[in-house]
């Protein structure tokens, strides 16, 4: 086997993990193909330059590009003399990883806390409603003990994640 071979083997065996493993940050493995595909590029890549080298339409390519972007695992550059959009990996494989959980997280706790919030309100209403009977009154007070508990849960992860942001989690756990 030639060597140019041996290397591209050894790249494409890393990006078809990348693929398959692409689901953990919610992305399909053609678009993890794409990130493993420019994260072994040197250069940064125009969507023809991608759609070239892995054979999907542009279409796909430029919302598989976007998606990324959006995850914060690729960025738009700038070059001179290119008229074109070009984009390059993000390559500190930690910062991609406090970029996408701390997005998806900060989503994930939004949403919760929202919701806990509104319910232990309307719950609280049928406490103090004198026309709800007492089985029910019961059952408010045993889901806003829950609830409460969720909340100190989304409040312990709000505090995850500014550590993730802060990078004061490499003082836990740190990179090397």
């Amino acid at each position: 086997m030639q060597d140019i071979d041996k290397l591209e083997k050894a790249r494409e065996r890393v990006i078809d993990a990348i693929a398959q493993n692409m689901n953990l940050y919610g992305v399909t493995p053609s678009v993890g193909r794409l990130w493993g595909l420019m994260y072994f590029h040197d250069e940064p890549m125009t969507l023809d330059d991608m759609k070239q080298e892995l054979g999907m339409s542009k279409t796909s390519m430029s919302t598989s590009v976007r998606n990324l972007v959006e995850l914060k695992m690729v960025d738009k550059v700038w070059k001179k003399g290119t008229r074109k959009d070009l984009y390059e990996v993000e390559e500190d494989w930690y910062q991609t990883f406090i970029d996408f959980f701390t997005i998806k997280w900060r989503n994930g706790i939004s949403m919760n806390v929202s919701a806990i919030q509104k319910s232990l309100s309307e719950l609280k209403e049928l406490i103090e409603n004198e026309q709800t009977t007492d089985d029910i009154k019961t059952e408010a007070k045993s889901d806003i003990v829950k609830l409460n508990s969720a909340l100190e849960y989304y409040f312990w992860l709000d505090r995850l994640v500014d550590s993730f942001e802060s990078h004061e989690i490499f003082t836990f756990i740190p990179k090397k």
